[in-house]
């Protein structure tokens, strides 16, 4: 090799192998991510039960194109986009993912 092209690849090689590392750090897991994502959406349907973004969980009621009826409570029903909805917990069951108990059901108190 010349000095020519040792000059060239010093200037140019850090950069190079700078965009070879977030191709396969950053673009190729955010794509797999991604891809991920968009088959849980998908393969959404009714009497899922799932989370929002915004953290409410609920069971999906209806699906009509890109709105779906969430139950949240008895007889509570809110609309909401398909990319609303972060995690399919129907899907994939996860200690993680299950609602906290704060309160003990009415036949677990103990008589005082």
């Amino acid at each position: 090799m010349n000095e020519g092209m040792l000059a060239l690849i010093s200037a140019y090689g850090p950069i190079v192998a700078m965009v070879i590392a977030f191709y396969f750090f950053l673009y190729r897991p955010q794509r797999a991510e991604q891809r991920r994502r968009d088959d849980m959406l998908a393969t959404l349907h009714k009497g899922n039960k799932v989370v929002t973004v915004g953290g409410i969980f609920g069971e999906i009621m209806e699906i009509k194109n890109n709105v779906i009826d969430l139950k949240i409570a008895d007889k509570v029903v809110v609309k909401v986009t398909r990319s609303a909805i972060s995690r399919n917990i129907t899907q994939g069951k996860s200690p993680q993912m299950e609602p906290e108990k704060d309160w003990p059901a009415e036949d677990e108190k103990q008589d005082e």
